[in-house]
């Protein structure tokens, strides 16, 4: 048989088993909030609006981790002073997320090292803290992916769970030379996307250099509209505040 629990203790020993119950819980705000003697109705309001915190802090850690961000990058730590090309009101503006609600495209045009990443995938986390599904990968890597699901005939399948995500982050695109076959599959999630739901992209080139990148004329033209149209674009600049923090670094040493 359970061993049933006495009712009716005394205030002492209610308060003391409050806080003992509090301590092995981890529950320091209940702790207060029964010291602070609150009533049963604001006691019971204040145990449900921690538990709902709780719970929407799990989820954004559970959305923020389904994305695959290869490391954790926030604004909080993007350092604007080191490059003046980029607005600080337009990327805080671009925080709130409203174009991710209503499905536009965001590019970040700019030299290595001049911050497109750390913005790409900050701006990915406020995403998906903010109640959205968010995927970060990089643009070799979902070609090959999409070759590969084209070769094993699941190509419509994996179109689809790339199109399904409401924020789709392309990191690095115009680094590689890709070829017609994984340009035209590349542009196949775009079309997918377009105009539903929302893509994000971190590109070292120009958009009159994506040729370099895809080689087709006709294709870049295309993909270029579906990225660029209704949309959002920052440009990062050309001079690298990476280059010039590790130039400092070793002048200081």
């Amino acid at each position: 048989m359970n061993a049933t629990r006495p009712r009716g203790l005394t205030e002492p020993a209610a308060d003391a088993a409050i806080d003992a119950a509090c301590r092995d819980l981890r529950l320091p705000t209940m702790r207060g909030a029964a010291r602070d003697q609150m009533t049963y109705r604001g006691f019971l309001a204040e145990l449900l609006m921690v538990e709902c915190d709780d719970r929407n802090r799990r989820r954004s850690e559970r959305r923020i981790k389904a994305a695959g961000f290869p490391r954790e990058k926030a604004l909080r730590t993007f350092d604007f002073d080191a490059n003046s090309a980029i607005d600080p009101a337009a990327i805080h503006t671009l925080a709130s997320c409203d174009w991710v609600r209503k499905g536009l495209p965001l590019c970040l045009i700019g030299d290595s090292g001049t911050g497109m990443s750390h913005l790409l995938i900050a701006l990915g986390t406020e995403a998906a803290m903010a109640g959205f599904r968010v995927k970060y990968v990089l643009a070799t890597k979902l070609v090959n992916e999409l070759v590969e699901a084209a070769d094993e005939k699941l190509l419509t399948k994996t179109i689809a769970r790339y199109g399904r995500v409401d924020l789709l982050c392309i990191d690095e695109l115009g680094y590689m030379e890709l070829d017609r076959r994984g340009a035209e599959l590349l542009f196949q999630v775009l079309t997918e996307r377009e105009e539903k739901n929302s893509m994000a992209i971190a590109s070292n080139e120009s958009f009159s250099s994506w040729t370099k990148t895809f080689t087709d004329p006709r294709l870049c033209a295309a993909i270029v509209d579906r990225l660029t149209f209704g949309g959002n674009i920052i440009e990062t600049g050309s001079d690298s505040y990476r280059l010039a923090h590790a130039k400092a670094q070793l002048g200081g040493g």
